[in-house]
């Protein structure tokens, strides 16, 4: 049986999360036998811990059905202890480590799949920085070394795994928002294109996107709070891994029957063949 994965992204426990889409997912999860469950940040709104307790609760809860990958995203950086400084990780990061672990880009070695992730939230940064004020502490960017690391476990996969890349900021540029999310996003997608990943899994921008970049598949989760782009209804993604495909479902949020429910369905060619390797 093909491996398949759980994308969700920016829950915002805080002031925005919509419990009942909370609810729903952790009752829904099991049914869908993931082989890996994927969280690409914000699991907070304001990096405070009592945000941090409740999304340490959730990620538990979800073990029980697979293993859970997570990576922070901009909301979980407390940016303001040590804006500008390169060697702040300490204090930008303290909080997210003490409810998830040392590791900020950790990565998950599967029979089928390889998933590791890179840091594009690095709070107030110079790599950030635009000439756009609302930029601030909300752009992303993608270091090189960040990527020299990331080639460099893709390179070491077996042939029949997949290589799926989480990052928090979207790579493509969104299309209600209009905006990337990261700053120098051109010399960032032609890292990512030369690293040799299958799939990218995304959020940061509130509205659900699948498509691709170059021949890689790129998507971008919905949220599951109560700001979801447009007021669209929230979607998060079940992600099939075969030798030759790549397939995306979207369960999208029933909010009259509290439910999500599968919806649209898309299928690409997987970048790195199996059989062609064979």
């Amino acid at each position: 049986m093909s491996p398949s994965l759980v994308h969700l992204s920016d829950l915002h426990f805080g002031g925005y999360a919509d419990l009942a889409q909370i609810e729903a997912v952790e009752a829904l999860i099991p049914d869908l036998e993931p082989d890996a469950i994927v969280i690409s940040g914000d699991l907070s709104q304001r990096a405070r811990h009592g945000e941090f307790q409740r999304a340490r609760a959730f990620v538990r809860e979800l073990r029980r059905s697979a293993p859970v990958h997570v990576s922070p995203g901009n909301h979980d950086v407390q940016w303001w202890r040590r804006p500008f400084i390169p060697f702040g990780r300490a204090g930008k990061y303290g909080k997210y480590r003490r409810y998830f672990g040392q590791e900020l880009t950790p990565t998950l070695d599967l029979p089928g799949m390889v998933i590791t992730s890179a840091l594009t939230s690095h709070g107030v940064a110079w790599g950030s920085l635009t000439m756009r004020l609302r930029d601030i502490a909300v752009k992303g960017h993608l270091p090189r070394r960040e990527m020299v690391r990331v080639t460099g476990v893709f390179a070491h996969a077996r042939p029949e795994q997949a290589r799926v890349l989480v990052m928090h900021h979207n790579v493509l540029r969104g299309e209600l928002s209009r905006r990337m999310g990261l700053a120098r996003w051109r010399t960032a997608q032609r890292r990512i294109v030369a690293s040799g990943v299958d799939l990218v899994l995304c959020g940061h921008d509130h509205q659900e996107q699948v498509d691709t970049l170059d021949s890689l598949v790129v998507a971008c989760a919905g949220t599951l709070s109560t700001r979801s782009r447009g007021r669209r209804a929230s979607v998060f993604f079940r992600i099939v891994l075969e030798p030759e495909a790549i397939h995306v479902e979207h369960y999208r949020w029933d909010g009259e029957r509290g439910v999500f429910r599968q919806s649209d369905k898309h299928q690409f060619a997987r970048r790195t063949n199996v059989k062609s390797e064979a």
